[in-house]
Protein backbone atom coordinates (compact mmCIF):
# COMPACT_ATOMS: atom_id res chain seq x y z
CA UNK A 1 0.00 0.00 0.00
CA UNK A 2 1.06 3.53 -0.97
CA UNK A 3 2.13 6.35 1.16
CA UNK A 4 -0.75 7.95 -0.41
CA UNK A 5 -3.16 4.97 0.09
CA UNK A 6 -2.14 4.94 4.07
CA UNK A 7 -2.74 8.49 4.40
CA UNK A 8 -5.88 8.28 2.63
CA UNK A 9 -7.08 5.70 5.16
CA UNK A 10 -6.48 7.50 7.89
CA UNK A 11 -7.72 10.49 6.69
CA UNK A 12 -10.90 8.60 6.01
CA UNK A 13 -11.68 8.30 9.70
CA UNK A 14 -11.87 12.34 10.85
CA UNK A 15 -14.51 13.83 11.15
CA UNK A 16 -14.84 17.78 11.79
CA UNK A 17 -12.31 18.72 10.14
CA UNK A 18 -12.89 22.83 9.74
CA UNK A 19 -13.39 24.62 6.48
CA UNK A 20 -9.90 25.05 4.25
CA UNK A 21 -8.47 28.84 5.29
CA UNK A 22 -10.43 32.01 3.59
CA UNK A 23 -7.86 33.88 2.22
CA UNK A 24 -8.02 37.47 0.77
CA UNK A 25 -7.87 37.74 -3.10
CA UNK A 26 -6.52 41.06 -3.74
CA UNK A 27 -6.78 42.59 -7.26
CA UNK A 28 -3.36 42.95 -9.00
CA UNK A 29 -2.31 46.55 -10.22
CA UNK A 30 -1.38 45.68 -13.71
CA UNK A 31 0.17 47.37 -16.66
CA UNK A 32 -0.66 45.78 -20.07
CA UNK A 33 2.58 44.84 -21.85
CA UNK A 34 3.52 46.54 -24.99
CA UNK A 35 2.63 45.61 -28.14
CA UNK A 36 5.63 44.12 -29.23
CA UNK A 37 5.39 42.21 -25.52
CA UNK A 38 2.20 41.12 -25.81
CA UNK A 39 1.38 37.14 -24.99
CA UNK A 40 -1.65 35.27 -24.59
CA UNK A 41 -1.77 32.70 -21.63
CA UNK A 42 -5.00 30.89 -20.46
CA UNK A 43 -6.66 32.40 -17.48
CA UNK A 44 -5.07 32.12 -14.18
CA UNK A 45 -1.61 31.00 -15.82
CA UNK A 46 1.10 32.92 -14.84
CA UNK A 47 4.68 32.88 -15.91
CA UNK A 48 7.85 34.07 -14.38
CA UNK A 49 11.16 34.05 -16.38
CA UNK A 50 13.60 35.03 -13.68
CA UNK A 51 13.21 38.99 -14.12
CA UNK A 52 11.28 41.42 -12.22
CA UNK A 53 8.31 41.11 -14.88
CA UNK A 54 5.88 38.45 -14.07
CA UNK A 55 3.55 36.92 -16.93
CA UNK A 56 -0.33 37.33 -16.31
CA UNK A 57 -3.70 37.49 -18.12
CA UNK A 58 -1.51 38.80 -20.85
CA UNK A 59 -0.15 41.76 -19.02
CA UNK A 60 3.51 42.30 -18.10
CA UNK A 61 3.44 43.14 -13.93
CA UNK A 62 6.57 44.78 -12.75
CA UNK A 63 7.03 43.15 -9.35
CA UNK A 64 9.73 45.76 -8.92
CA UNK A 65 12.43 42.87 -8.04
CA UNK A 66 13.93 40.01 -9.51
CA UNK A 67 11.23 37.20 -9.56
CA UNK A 68 12.58 33.58 -9.29
CA UNK A 69 10.30 30.48 -8.70
CA UNK A 70 7.18 32.11 -8.22
CA UNK A 71 4.60 29.86 -6.28
CA UNK A 72 1.03 31.24 -5.29
CA UNK A 73 -1.15 30.44 -1.94
CA UNK A 74 -3.95 28.68 -2.56
CA UNK A 75 -6.60 31.80 -2.52
CA UNK A 76 -4.11 33.55 -4.91
CA UNK A 77 -4.11 36.52 -2.61
CA UNK A 78 -0.04 35.78 -2.32
CA UNK A 79 2.97 35.54 -4.20
CA UNK A 80 6.37 33.49 -3.00
CA UNK A 81 9.45 33.60 -4.81
CA UNK A 82 12.93 33.72 -4.25
CA UNK A 83 14.19 37.53 -5.28
CA UNK A 84 17.20 39.08 -7.00
CA UNK A 85 19.09 39.03 -2.97
CA UNK A 86 18.55 35.26 -2.91
CA UNK A 87 15.69 35.38 -0.14
CA UNK A 88 12.35 33.99 0.61
CA UNK A 89 9.46 37.13 -0.18
CA UNK A 90 6.18 37.21 -0.16
CA UNK A 91 4.10 40.11 -1.57
CA UNK A 92 0.69 40.98 -3.33
CA UNK A 93 -0.18 39.94 -6.51
CA UNK A 94 0.95 43.14 -8.07
CA UNK A 95 4.35 42.75 -6.17
CA UNK A 96 3.87 45.40 -3.71
CA UNK A 97 3.55 45.03 -0.38
CA UNK A 98 6.78 42.39 0.17
CA UNK A 99 7.69 41.25 2.97
CA UNK A 100 11.07 39.05 3.42
CA UNK A 101 9.76 36.32 5.30
CA UNK A 102 13.22 34.89 5.24
CA UNK A 103 16.81 36.20 4.63
CA UNK A 104 19.68 34.16 2.65
CA UNK A 105 22.51 33.66 5.37
CA UNK A 106 24.82 34.10 2.09
CA UNK A 107 26.43 31.15 0.58
CA UNK A 108 22.99 29.17 0.49
CA UNK A 109 20.81 28.89 -2.81
CA UNK A 110 16.94 28.84 -1.66
CA UNK A 111 14.68 27.93 -4.50
CA UNK A 112 11.57 26.54 -5.43
CA UNK A 113 8.88 27.78 -2.58
CA UNK A 114 5.11 26.11 -1.79
CA UNK A 115 2.68 27.16 0.06
CA UNK A 116 1.58 24.50 3.18
CA UNK A 117 -1.92 25.91 3.86
CA UNK A 118 -4.70 23.94 5.64
CA UNK A 119 -7.21 24.28 8.05
CA UNK A 120 -7.53 23.85 11.74
CA UNK A 121 -8.59 20.25 12.46
CA UNK A 122 -9.90 20.97 16.12
CA UNK A 123 -11.25 17.35 16.46
CA UNK A 124 -7.94 15.42 16.34
CA UNK A 125 -6.03 18.55 17.73
CA UNK A 126 -4.27 19.70 14.89
CA UNK A 127 -3.72 23.46 14.01
CA UNK A 128 -3.73 25.33 10.91
CA UNK A 129 -0.66 25.56 8.99
CA UNK A 130 0.06 28.33 6.62
CA UNK A 131 4.12 27.65 5.95
CA UNK A 132 6.28 27.75 3.03
CA UNK A 133 8.47 24.80 2.09
CA UNK A 134 11.55 25.16 -0.40
CA UNK A 135 14.61 23.85 -0.99
CA UNK A 136 18.01 24.68 0.31
CA UNK A 137 21.33 23.96 -1.23
CA UNK A 138 23.87 24.51 1.97
CA UNK A 139 27.82 23.11 1.91
CA UNK A 140 26.75 21.27 -1.36
CA UNK A 141 23.80 19.62 0.27
CA UNK A 142 20.65 20.17 -0.70
CA UNK A 143 17.61 19.97 2.28
CA UNK A 144 14.39 21.03 2.18
CA UNK A 145 13.17 24.01 4.86
CA UNK A 146 9.89 25.32 5.95
CA UNK A 147 8.97 28.48 7.65
CA UNK A 148 5.94 30.21 8.58
CA UNK A 149 4.87 32.08 5.31
CA UNK A 150 3.80 35.38 7.95
CA UNK A 151 7.19 35.83 9.40
CA UNK A 152 9.00 38.49 8.54
CA UNK A 153 12.74 37.77 8.51
CA UNK A 154 12.14 34.57 10.65
CA UNK A 155 14.52 31.09 10.47
CA UNK A 156 13.35 28.50 8.12
CA UNK A 157 14.04 24.53 9.96
CA UNK A 158 14.60 21.45 8.23
CA UNK A 159 11.80 19.97 7.71
CA UNK A 160 11.07 16.23 9.34
CA UNK A 161 11.36 13.23 6.27
CA UNK A 162 10.04 10.36 8.13
CA UNK A 163 9.51 7.54 6.22
CA UNK A 164 6.05 4.94 6.62
CA UNK A 165 5.80 2.83 9.52
CA UNK A 166 8.79 0.15 9.68
CA UNK A 167 10.65 1.46 6.18
CA UNK A 168 13.14 4.09 8.10
CA UNK A 169 13.57 7.48 7.34
CA UNK A 170 13.75 9.12 3.74
CA UNK A 171 16.73 10.43 2.18
CA UNK A 172 17.95 13.70 4.29
CA UNK A 173 19.87 15.70 1.70
CA UNK A 174 19.51 15.65 -2.34
CA UNK A 175 15.80 16.86 -2.06
CA UNK A 176 14.43 19.51 -4.17
CA UNK A 177 11.68 20.88 -6.41
CA UNK A 178 9.32 20.42 -3.15
CA UNK A 179 5.06 21.04 -4.25
CA UNK A 180 2.31 20.98 -1.59
CA UNK A 181 -1.34 20.19 -3.08
CA UNK A 182 -4.85 19.82 -1.73
CA UNK A 183 -5.87 20.64 1.87
CA UNK A 184 -4.15 18.26 4.16
CA UNK A 185 -0.38 19.31 3.70
CA UNK A 186 0.75 16.83 1.47
CA UNK A 187 3.80 17.38 -0.26
CA UNK A 188 5.79 15.76 -3.26
CA UNK A 189 9.59 16.31 -4.01
CA UNK A 190 12.26 14.87 -6.02
CA UNK A 191 15.61 13.22 -4.93
CA UNK A 192 18.27 14.14 -6.91
CA UNK A 193 20.50 11.03 -5.55
CA UNK A 194 18.17 7.94 -6.10
CA UNK A 195 16.16 9.70 -9.15
CA UNK A 196 12.72 9.05 -7.60
CA UNK A 197 9.53 11.17 -6.54
CA UNK A 198 8.79 11.10 -3.05
CA UNK A 199 5.73 12.22 -0.84
CA UNK A 200 5.51 13.68 1.95
CA UNK A 201 2.56 13.19 4.37
CA UNK A 202 2.39 15.56 7.12
CA UNK A 203 -1.23 15.48 8.73
CA UNK A 204 -2.25 13.04 11.65
CA UNK A 205 1.46 11.98 11.63
CA UNK A 206 4.31 12.76 9.56
CA UNK A 207 5.56 10.16 6.99
CA UNK A 208 6.32 9.33 3.44
CA UNK A 209 8.34 7.36 0.60
CA UNK A 210 9.20 6.48 -2.57
CA UNK A 211 6.84 6.78 -5.52
CA UNK A 212 8.43 6.60 -8.76
CA UNK A 213 11.50 7.29 -10.49
CA UNK A 214 11.30 10.84 -12.00
CA UNK A 215 11.50 14.87 -11.35
CA UNK A 216 9.87 18.24 -10.83
CA UNK A 217 6.69 16.79 -9.50
CA UNK A 218 3.35 18.28 -8.94
CA UNK A 219 0.77 17.31 -6.71
CA UNK A 220 -2.44 17.53 -7.58
CA UNK A 221 -5.02 19.53 -6.31
CA UNK A 222 -6.90 16.66 -5.22
CA UNK A 223 -4.01 14.92 -3.98
CA UNK A 224 -5.15 11.96 -6.17
CA UNK A 225 -2.22 12.32 -8.80
CA UNK A 226 0.83 13.29 -9.14
CA UNK A 227 2.86 14.61 -12.61
CA UNK A 228 5.97 14.29 -12.82
CA UNK A 229 9.49 14.49 -15.39
CA UNK A 230 10.74 11.34 -16.76
CA UNK A 231 13.47 10.65 -20.07
CA UNK A 232 12.34 8.57 -22.55
CA UNK A 233 14.31 8.36 -25.32
CA UNK A 234 16.19 11.26 -25.10
CA UNK A 235 13.22 13.19 -24.55
CA UNK A 236 11.52 14.76 -21.34
CA UNK A 237 8.00 13.48 -20.96
CA UNK A 238 5.46 14.41 -18.68
CA UNK A 239 4.18 11.51 -16.55
CA UNK A 240 0.75 11.03 -14.43
CA UNK A 241 0.74 8.96 -11.57
CA UNK A 242 -2.48 7.63 -10.20
CA UNK A 243 -3.39 7.02 -6.56
CA UNK A 244 -6.47 5.13 -5.25
CA UNK A 245 -6.46 1.64 -7.13
CA UNK A 246 -4.85 -1.93 -5.78
CA UNK A 247 -1.66 -0.48 -7.85
CA UNK A 248 -1.16 2.85 -8.40
CA UNK A 249 -1.24 3.54 -12.36
CA UNK A 250 1.52 5.50 -14.34
CA UNK A 251 0.82 6.88 -17.66
CA UNK A 252 3.09 8.57 -20.16
CA UNK A 253 0.90 11.74 -21.24
CA UNK A 254 3.29 13.40 -24.11
CA UNK A 255 4.05 9.72 -25.98
CA UNK A 256 4.44 11.85 -29.01
CA UNK A 257 7.19 14.31 -27.89
CA UNK A 258 9.96 15.31 -29.66
CA UNK A 259 11.29 17.81 -27.38
CA UNK A 260 12.03 18.22 -23.54
CA UNK A 261 8.65 18.72 -21.44
CA UNK A 262 9.59 19.93 -17.71
CA UNK A 263 8.10 22.35 -14.83
CA UNK A 264 4.45 20.73 -14.71
CA UNK A 265 2.29 22.79 -13.02
CA UNK A 266 -1.66 21.82 -12.27
CA UNK A 267 -4.65 23.72 -13.03
CA UNK A 268 -7.06 24.62 -9.65
CA UNK A 269 -9.72 22.40 -11.00
CA UNK A 270 -6.91 19.70 -11.69
CA UNK A 271 -8.07 18.91 -15.60
CA UNK A 272 -5.39 20.58 -16.69
CA UNK A 273 -1.68 20.48 -16.78
CA UNK A 274 0.88 23.36 -18.02
CA UNK A 275 4.34 22.88 -18.66
CA UNK A 276 7.31 24.34 -20.44
CA UNK A 277 8.89 23.26 -23.92
CA UNK A 278 12.16 25.07 -25.33
CA UNK A 279 9.37 26.98 -27.90
CA UNK A 280 6.93 28.09 -25.22
CA UNK A 281 4.13 26.98 -23.17
CA UNK A 282 1.76 24.45 -23.46
CA UNK A 283 -1.10 22.68 -21.86
CA UNK A 284 -2.65 18.97 -21.56
CA UNK A 285 -5.75 18.65 -20.58
CA UNK A 286 -7.89 15.74 -19.67
CA UNK A 287 -10.36 13.93 -21.71
CA UNK A 288 -13.17 11.30 -21.10
CA UNK A 289 -9.85 8.68 -22.29
CA UNK A 290 -6.99 9.95 -20.12
CA UNK A 291 -5.51 13.44 -21.55
CA UNK A 292 -5.32 15.00 -24.76
CA UNK A 293 -2.49 16.34 -27.09
CA UNK A 294 -0.39 18.83 -25.85
CA UNK A 295 -1.54 22.75 -27.00
CA UNK A 296 0.83 25.77 -27.16
CA UNK A 297 -0.81 28.81 -25.45
CA UNK A 298 2.13 31.11 -25.22
CA UNK A 299 5.46 31.80 -27.34
CA UNK A 300 6.79 32.73 -24.08
CA UNK A 301 8.96 30.72 -21.94
CA UNK A 302 8.88 30.54 -18.37
CA UNK A 303 7.72 28.89 -14.88
CA UNK A 304 4.18 27.97 -15.32
CA UNK A 305 2.37 28.15 -12.40
CA UNK A 306 -1.67 29.03 -11.99
CA UNK A 307 -2.91 31.77 -9.57
CA UNK A 308 -6.29 30.46 -7.59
Amino acid sequence: MSARRRRTTKAATVTGVAALLALCGAAATATAAPAARAVTVPRGLTLSDGTRHVLVGGRSIDFGTTVRDLAWNPGGSKAAFVDGHGDLVVSDPDGSHRVTVAVNPGGQTWSHPTWQVTAADRANHIPAKNNLIFSARVHGSTVLEGVKATSNHGRPAKISLNGDPGDGAGPQTGNTWPNVGGSYGTSVYENTRTGEVYIRDDYLRQQGGALTKGSEPALAPDEEEVVFVRSVHGHDHLFVEEFGGSTNVVKDVTPGAGTDYTEPAWSPDGKTIAFRAPTGTYTVTKTAHGFGRPVKVSGHTGLPAYRG
